[in-house]
């Protein structure tokens, strides 16, 4: 009697998952039991191809999933990679999570906003939102020595160096779904970006500026029938959100603003494309520390994403749809640190040139590199 092929429990290493699956055995372990395993695995791709081991199906070849809309204030919307889950309760049972994940659609889109049903993944999964990174080494052109603004004096910073370390951090959960419009769901989202004074010994190594933003955005998805546009791009969702962002800073250092917006996003193939078009909330004048804020920084925001392979690359533009030399432009790269694990670190190198890459340099024009490693992909 020739053996037969038949799966053993996999564990979360890929690897022994598809040696495991591969070895022929004459006993063939409880079903139950390996799904089980299976479920337990936290990272997605991983996940589903334990699952695919286990039902004779070959696994899709690991693929980069660019980064949805928008990354970010100040914030690359980099693409990243198919990613590992940051789970804090709300999962599936294995049963469902089994028949999600075989069903899952191809849709770059879809996997990150989780708009097809297939792709839907319950409430309350923390999962990576705006790049998360950090860039030991950010050099600037030129470093904001006296940050002001029209109704904030100059305050000197003399010390700060023109190289310093740069992170950032990003999560995001649905905490409603399916709720209103068709397929339409709710999310929470909060991200940290800070920039740090490291190799500053002398003044104790400060932190230069840290930007919050807490942010709620509705994203639903297009109806079948009107996703087709001219030249095989795929009009994919429209959102809605309202945001806060300011540098946690008093006067005369305080920068912040209240927005809502509306945006869309698209694709085609490894390409996606999104905007946003920004409306800020009005202030009293005695309350806004920094009245011509959208000037600098823009009223609009366009993300062009592309994945290929293992590296992906984005590029995200604001404007202020004003004219003039404002605005700014940032690049992004990723590759990961090891080939076999493309859910795990990435390499990241940034590259920004204009106004508002902090809140406090808003109305500040600089150009800057960064390199490091990217982390907590959704």
């Amino acid at each position: 009697m020739n053996p037969r092929r038949v799966s053993v429990p996999c564990n979360a290493t890929l690897l022994l998952c598809a040696l495991a699956a591969a070895t022929p055995v004459l006993a063939q372990p409880a079903a139950t039991s390996t799904l089980e395993q299976c479920a337990a695995i936290g990272a997605a791709t991983d996940r589903l191809n334990c699952y695919d081991a286990l039902t004779g199906r070959a696994p899709a070849p690991a693929t980069p999933v660019a980064q949805q809309p928008f990354a970010g204030e100040g914030a690359t919307t980099a693409t990243s990679p198919p990613s590992q889950l940051t789970q804090s309760g709300g999962h599936l049972p294995p049963d469902s999570t089994f028949a999600s994940a075989s069903a899952s659609s191809s849709s770059l889109t879809s996997k990150f906003w989780e708009l097809d049903p297939a792709d839907k993944r319950g409430v309350f999964n923390f999962v990576g939102y705006q790049p998360s990174y950090v860039l030991p080494l950010h050099v600037t052109s030129r470093i904001n020595r006296a940050p002001q603004s029209p109704t904030q004096a100059a305050v000197a910073q003399p010390d700060n160096r023109r190289e310093e370390a740069k992170f950032q951090l990003s999560l995001r959960t649905k905490v409603l779904q399916n709720v209103g419009l068709p397929g339409g769901d709710l999310w929470a989202a909060f991200t940290v970006q800070a920039m740090w004074q490291v190799y500053t010994h002398a003044d104790s190594r400060p932190f230069r500026n840290t930007d919050y933003q807490p942010e709620l955005v509705y994203v639903v998805p297009t109806a079948q029938r009107f996703r087709a546009l001219p030249f095989g791009w795929q009009w994919r969702y429209t959102q809605l959100g309202v945001a806060h962002q300011s540098n946690g800073q008093s006067d005369p250092l305080s920068r912040s603003w209240n927005r809502t917006y509306v945006g869309a996003g698209f694709e085609r193939g490894n390409w996606t494309f999104s905007t946003r078009i920004n409306h800020r909330l009005s202030e009293r004048p005695e309350n806004n520390n920094n009245p011509d804020l959208v000037d600098y920084r823009g009223r609009a925001e366009f993300n062009l994403g592309w994945a290929s392979g293992l590296q992906t690359v984005s590029l995200h533009h604001r404007t202020s749809l004003r004219g003039g030399n404002t605005g700014s432009s940032q690049l992004a790269w990723t590759y990961p640190v090891s080939r076999d694990q493309p859910n795990g670190l990435r390499w990241y190198v940034q590259l920004f040139s204009g106004y508002g890459e902090t809140l406090s340099d808003y109305n500040f024009r600089q150009t800057s590199v960064g390199a490091g490693v990217s982390f907590l992909q959704f």
